[in-house]
């Protein structure tokens, strides 16, 4: 007789990161980089989450010039330029994929939901997920854990302290909370994508649609012009449960979400400059916001996010304002959202990032350890993909040296943030340690500003350009005062956080994908900034030794692994990606 059960697979692993959106999938490769054994458990078929092509939504960050976030995020981005001019969903969900599937260390389980643990005290032993497309439940077994699914569906099952909805304005002394707490949170929605053709095309709406005309939109009238139309006020679930009514919530944004197109394509005032504008896609995943946040040793305020955020632990920023939705969404007659201001970059402190109660838990993403109001500023998928580089990080640490994630804010937090700016995470306020084999080399280069290569901030901030810029051809070298072991090169090119270089939609945009597609939508590329082709060189007592010539460079940070003994070693430029010189921030020996 045939068994009624299904097969178990079981997995050993030091990390296993529940959730592969962007914050997940940071934090399983930034853990793996550093020498985790990782399991990355995600329940839908790709990676990215709100980002992904299911929902397709743009990534968001810090507002202000410079301030786009680096790290593996930045990594992803260069990638989509170079692989994926047309911006197209499908290749950008592979540039994900690919991230994950191909960095060792990673074990990736897709179509796998997480739905059971198992707790020894407060540390969670093993977590479980059943794996659709095989029909088969999953087993891992690891020392830490990290819930980066949005959701936080590690909460419920581990009994770790969460929190939902609003606090009352007293309680943290927050001017934007509400008077009273309540359990209301920022809704989901349903995204569109349009494409202009160079025919008229007719829409004709399911029955079940909505019908709308421009008086029930006094807030809300798409503009098919504008390049930044994704209608993200196609919104709902904020005044119900976030979790347990998102099938209904899903059920009614469809019927707004074709009531708005219908309103777009067949409304009198709207048929004619429209007419070339057919429906490409529509989302039947909403796009989450905000449900259960976490609470860790530390909750975020309003006050402090205003201050800056100057944390002795910071290991991230943020700089998005606070974007405050209405819960009733779409259904509410008041503007969709207020916008407060917000400093950018702020810092965000570790001790939001770790679970108060669960010995062994971390979490990245929207579910964060702050208050809703700082939940509004805080939740965008470039600051989440901040916060999953550092919890897997973090992660790496804590297993090397037998650490709870507790114990790396107690006596690793140095490391953790040194860690994090050499793999090029940007830490407002901090200063990146230089190698002692360069910081005591001596510099012989004749461009202006040279001594920045090694001052320990990548990025221009403020006034400061914080870099050299070399003629092609031009050499930077370090001279060493005695022959000396060199293991490591890094590198970090200018990659135009400001795309400036770039189309004038992507200038205006800032977003690493696009919504809807007009006609005659030019090209992306790598930025013009990026150099392109360079040497690395040893000077030995023999003379000039090749260590490394890359000819089609397009990231902005590179190490590589040398191993020589040298008596010096130097960086010679020989092409852009289309700027006329090589604008370089760092430039390490060790």
């Amino acid at each position: 007789m045939a068994s009624n059960k299904f097969a178990l697979v079981e997995h050993e692993a030091d990390f296993c990161v529940v959730g592969g959106g962007l914050a997940g999938l940071c934090a399983a490769v930034a853990a793996a980089r550093h020498g985790a054994k990782v399991v990355l458990m995600q329940e839908r078929p790709m990676l990215g989450g709100n980002a992904s092509s299911e929902i397709r939504m743009w990534v968001s960050g810090a507002h202000g010039k410079n301030n786009r976030e680096t790290g593996i995020i930045e990594e992803l981005s260069l990638e989509n330029h170079y692989r994926n001019p047309d911006k197209n969903y499908s290749i950008w969900d592979g540039v994900m994929y690919e991230l994950a599937a191909y960095t060792p260390g990673i074990t990736l389980l897709l179509n796998c939901t997480c739905d059971d643990c198992v707790m020894e005290g407060n540390r969670v032993v093993s977590v479980s997920g059943w794996q659709m497309t095989t029909q088969r439940r999953h087993t891992v077994r690891a020392k830490l854990f990290a819930d980066c699914s949005g959701d936080s569906v590690l909460a419920p099952l581990t009994g770790a302290q969460y929190r939902v909805g609003r606090e009352a304005r007293g309680e943290y002394g927050e001017s934007i909370a509400p008077e009273t707490a309540d359990s209301k949170t920022m809704g989901m929605s349903c995204l569109m994508q349009a494409r202009e053709e160079d025919r008229p095309s007719t829409f004709i709406p399911p029955k079940w649609a909505y019908h709308y005309t421009k008086a029930d939109l006094p807030h809300r009238v798409p503009n098919m012009q504008a390049m930044g139309e994704n209608f993200w006020y196609i919104e709902l679930g904020g005044a119900q449960d976030s979790i347990g009514d998102t099938e209904t919530c899903r059920d009614e944004l469809l019927k707004i979400a074709y009531g708005i197109w219908d309103y777009v394509k067949n409304d009198p005032e709207n048929r004619e400059k429209n007419q070339y504008w057919r429906l490409d896609w529509l989302g039947m995943l909403p796009g989450k916001r905000e449900s259960r946040r976490y609470i860790g040793d530390h909750v975020m305020t309003q006050d402090e996010l205003r201050a800056g955020g100057h944390f002795e632990d910071v290991i991230a920023f943020g700089g998005w304002s606070m974007d405050n939705h209405e819960p009733e969404g779409f259904l509410t007659p008041l503007p969709p959202t207020t916008y407060h201001a917000a400093p950018s970059p702020y810092g965000i402190p570790y001790r939001c990032l770790y679970s108060k109660n669960i010995e062994n838990l971390l979490f990245a993403g929207r579910n964060i350890s702050v208050t809703h109001v700082v939940c509004s500023s805080a939740r965008v998928m470039a600051t989440c993909a901040l916060l999953g580089q550092a919890a897997g990080t973090a992660a790496a640490i804590a297993i090397r040296r037998g650490l709870t994630p507790r114990d790396v804010y107690e006596s690793a937090l140095e490391e953790l943030r040194q860690t994090l700016m050499d793999d090029d995470c940007f830490l407002p306020y901090a200063t990146r340690e230089i190698p002692a084999l360069t910081r005591r080399a001596h510099l012989v280069c004749s461009a202006e500003n040279a001594e920045a290569l090694r001052n320990g901030i990548d990025r221009p901030v403020g006034d400061a350009d914080n870099g050299a810029r070399l003629a092609l051809g031009q050499a930077v070298e370090y001279r060493f005062a005695e022959e000396s072991v060199v293991s490591r090169v890094r590198l970090v090119f200018d990659s135009d956080l400001n795309d400036e270089t770039m189309p004038e939609y992507e200038r205006k945009l800032k977003r690493n994908m696009i919504c809807n597609r007009p006609r005659n939508l030019p090209d992306t590329y790598v930025p013009k900034t990026m150099t392109r082709a360079y040497r690395i060189e040893g000077i030995t007592a023999e003379g000039i030794v090749p260590l490394v010539e890359e000819t089609e460079n397009y990231q902005r940070l590179r190490t590589h692994a040398v191993q020589a003994r040298l008596l010096g070693v130097r960086f010679v430029p020989l092409a852009t990606w289309g700027a006329e010189d090589c604008h370089l921030f760092a430039f390490d020996a060790r």
